[in-house]
């Protein structure tokens, strides 16, 4: 993934005359749409490679059903297996010999619902844009990264009785177009992973992280952040997922563990400033919701904003990150090489 293999949705005019401000809209390109991914260029990737030395693996991904329930988020619920049908009967369990004379063949085929930012999940540019000017006419109009528009390049209904909830056999009624997550997934994203240890200074009590905090702790565990780095941010949210098993407490989950502020200035300028090419966390949001109040107008999740709108910069949310922060601990490490 290079620079000069950057995908660009076609352009028939000009998206935007005004970007905002602090951000990088156009500097991969009018129709840019990977963002800071870009930056994983093959010099990049090979630094990577080169991190592996003892060759141990770990999966990031929790299981698709947890954290079980919808305590945590009330919109989004756990994935739904179906059997789908043969010859209009249930095709599970299914002896053919019931359709074809003598065989033998006991067949199973099923089909799943899911909701895409349930468990493990990357953020894409389509996931939050804002009311921005960007055709300097003093209207704000709902735009996304690149200046991508909201009913032209990102598409859903605007009725619910044409949404889809009817049924699972509808047709699709919603695209993130060139800003969707499919198009990510179309080479993937392999560097340099750098892993920051919050939970490790921090303990698992909820704690509102500014930048002094996370300068203080990189600085005491010598992690260093260069350009084109995938941050993880080590919490320890997703453990305490995985050992409530399922049925976890709202209550306790909402107070626990570390959390970025993202009202903190400094911290988005460090975001900026450092060039990482995403910035991955095994908690809810990333950042602590809801954030401290701001004057109106603003962003209700700031650091999505800045991250996802302004600066093309994918969140990944709600990753399995705690036994790989416990071996690179032991190896007194902080990188690694991070494919996903």
């Amino acid at each position: 993934m290079t620079n000069a293999t950057t995908r660009e949705a076609k352009v028939t005019r000009a998206r935007w005359i005004r970007r905002p401000e602090g951000s990088n809209w156009g500097d991969f390109g009018p129709g840019d749409a990977l963002g800071r991914m870009n930056l994983l260029t093959p010099q990049r990737v090979r630094a990577a490679v080169a991190e592996v030395r003892e060759g141990i693996t770990h999966a990031l991904s929790l299981p698709l059903t947890l954290p079980g329930g919808n305590g945590l988020n009330p919109n989004r619920f756990p994935p739904v297996l179906r059997p789908t049908r043969r010859f209009g009967e249930i095709n599970f369990n299914y002896e053919l010999r019931h359709k074809v004379e003598g065989a033998t063949d006991v067949l199973c085929d099923d089909l799943a619902v899911l909701h895409l930012q349930y468990s493990t999940q990357w953020d894409s540019f389509a996931h939050a844009g804002a009311l921005f000017d960007a055709d300097g006419d003093e209207v704000a109009e709902p735009v996304f990264y690149n200046g991508f528009r909201a009913g032209e390049d990102v598409v859903g209904p605007s009725h619910l009785d044409d949404s889809g909830f009817g049924g699972l056999h509808e047709r699709t009624t919603s695209s993130g177009g060139a800003l969707g997550i499919d198009n990510l997934a179309r080479t993937g994203a392999q560097g340099r992973g750098v892993l920051i240890d919050l939970r490790r200074h921090l303990g698992e009590e909820r704690t509102i992280v500014g930048y002094d905090t996370l300068a203080e702790i990189m600085a005491a565990d010598g992690v260093e952040v260069e350009e084109g780095d995938l941050v993880c941010l080590h919490t320890g949210f997703a453990q305490r997922l995985v050992e409530m098993g399922g049925d976890p407490d709202p209550d306790v989950l909402h107070g626990a563990c570390a959390a970025l502020d993202g009202r903190d200035e400094r911290l988005l300028r460090w975001i900026t400033d450092t060039g990482l090419s995403a910035l991955i966390a095994d908690n809810y949001a990333v950042e602590n919701l809801p954030a401290r109040p701001a004057d109106p107008p603003a962003p209700a999740l700031p650091l999505h904003h800045h991250c996802l709108f302004k600066l093309g910069v994918h969140l990944g949310e709600l990753w399995h990150l705690t036994p790989l922060a416990d071996d690179l601990h032991r190896l007194a490490r902080s990188r690694f090489l991070l494919t996903a």
